[in-house]
């Protein structure tokens, strides 16, 4: 039997995403986390039920389940009741007639043979007195029904959120009698009479097997592998002698945990890629979060991303980080305000200094390119000196280009240019060796320049 704490928990946390939903004005299907309740195996057997209906009866069963006390009268908000029945119309008069098809409906009990080959059978009415008046939801529910929704006994998790996504009356009558089959993975094999009678009431055609199928078992199959977490297969059986077909059953297996984690919403679609391919998180850590999906909610994964993220960026991540979320998501860390602001202000600082240093380089950039310039234009100038300077010694006469060689070889530069070239400056300096050393051309031409710039300055 489900403890007190579970109880309170459960409701609690229905309670919860009514209140968040119903503020974002989003229907049950779209609730962020999974709510249900274990429901009894004995309660599938309900006959002449529509899906609208069915919400009806889950959703007041999942209050009673939920309820810490047993209550003769159960009193909740409208709105409240409405949501855990993915019903959003504003039409009461529909409501009435929903109403009405619940409380006309009928569980059948069975149990197996007794040794005579008697069956025992038994019938109740589903819910009892429903009223509404003021935005209060008010039912009661047979003491009989009660006790076996919160008792002990076989049972399985039945799930609002996947239940509201049925739209095919008999998709959602096969999924409540598949389901407790999910253990054992195969069904026994039902007669399409049996099968027939899951629905309560089918047209003529429906005892022919292929209009059946087409109309209602392949699209309910269909369904069911699409919108729930279970995914249902089938194979036929003829009737003994005969190419009729006359019995099935059904293969019956729970989607993996993760993709019945978070495949129903786009919100968790995105989240599942996020931890998925950003993340990296293996089956096994994926199954770990849908095992406690009460503790790991998707606001506390979402902090877990964001703190993974954060301490990525700072590099503090040095190995796995699905290893490092899973320890961060566990541990309930998150980045706090004052950690924003501080890599906020490391950003900026880190920002002011590369814009600074960008501007350091760009002028460097300039002054380099300027030095360069210079530099081609001094040694352009220089080339012209020299040219010019040669020009000038050529166009000289003997006895100045005499003068010239002898005044070079004791100036400075000229001993300079003569001990490097390996010239002995106290020998004469002739034409013949200057033209040997293309330096000493250069040189002594230079000088020649210089000299006659000179001259004429002062002239």
């Amino acid at each position: 039997m489900t403890t007190a704490g579970q109880v309170a928990t459960s409701r609690q946390l229905a309670l919860a995403l009514f209140d968040d939903a119903n503020a974002q004005g989003l229907p049950l299907e779209a609730a962020r986390s999974d709510i249900g309740f274990s429901r009894k195996n004995v309660l599938i057997r309900i006959v002449d039920l529509g899906v609208s209906a069915r919400r009806l009866i889950d959703a007041a069963y999942f209050i009673v389940a939920q309820e810490e006390k047993v209550h003769d009268l159960y009193d909740v908000e409208l709105d409240y009741f409405k949501w855990l029945m993915r019903y959003s119309s504003r039409n009461n008069a529909h409501l009435e007639q929903v109403i009405t098809e619940a409380q006309r409906a009928l569980i059948q009990a069975t149990a197996d043979a007794d040794a005579d080959g008697s069956k025992p059978f038994g019938s109740v009415q589903l819910i009892g007195r429903i009223s509404y008046v003021g935005g209060r939801f008010q039912f009661r529910v047979p003491p009989d029904l009660i006790g076996i929704i919160r008792g002990p006994g076989k049972s399985h998790w039945l799930s609002l959120r996947i239940t509201s996504l049925f739209t095919l009356s008999y998709a959602r009558v096969m999924y409540d009698h598949l389901l407790p089959y999910a253990t054992d993975g195969v069904t026994d094999w039902f007669t399409l009479e049996e099968l027939r009678a899951w629905q309560g009431t089918m047209g003529a055609k429906a005892q022919e097997f292929k209009y059946f199928k087409r109309d209602w078992l392949a699209p309910a199959v269909d369904q069911i592998n699409e919108v729930s977490d279970l995914s249902l297969s089938y194979e036929t059986r003829n009737e003994p002698g005969s190419r009729k077909i006359g019995r099935m059953r059904f293969r019956v297996a729970r989607k993996e945990m993760a993709e019945r984690l978070l495949h129903t919403h786009e919100h968790a679609q995105s989240l599942y890629q996020t931890l998925k391919q950003e993340i990296g998180l293996s089956s096994a850590q994926f199954n770990q979060i849908a095992s406690d999906r009460d503790t790991f909610t998707d606001e506390r994964l979402e902090q877990a991303i964001e703190r993974t993220r954060f301490s990525l960026k700072l590099g503090k991540v040095s190995k796995s980080p699905a290893g490092f979320f899973m320890k961060a998501l566990k541990e309930g860390w998150i980045v706090s305000d004052a950690e924003r602001q501080m890599l906020q202000i490391q950003e900026n600082l880190a920002l002011t200094d590369q814009r600074d240093t960008e501007a350091k380089q760009q002028a460097e950039a300039r002054r380099a390119l300027q030095v360069a310039v210079q530099d081609v234009n001094a040694q352009n100038r220089i080339v012209d000196e020299v040219r010019r300077g040669w020009e000038v010694y050529e166009a000289a006469t003997p006895r100045q280009r005499e003068d010239w060689r002898r005044t070079y070889k004791t100036s400075p530069a000229g001993k300079l240019t003569l001990r490097r070239l390996g010239v002995d400056p106290s020998g004469e300096l002739v034409e013949t060796i200057i033209q040997k050393y293309p330096d000493l051309r250069d040189g002594f031409s230079g000088y020649v320049f210089n000299k006659v710039r000179t001259a004429k300055g002062r002239d």
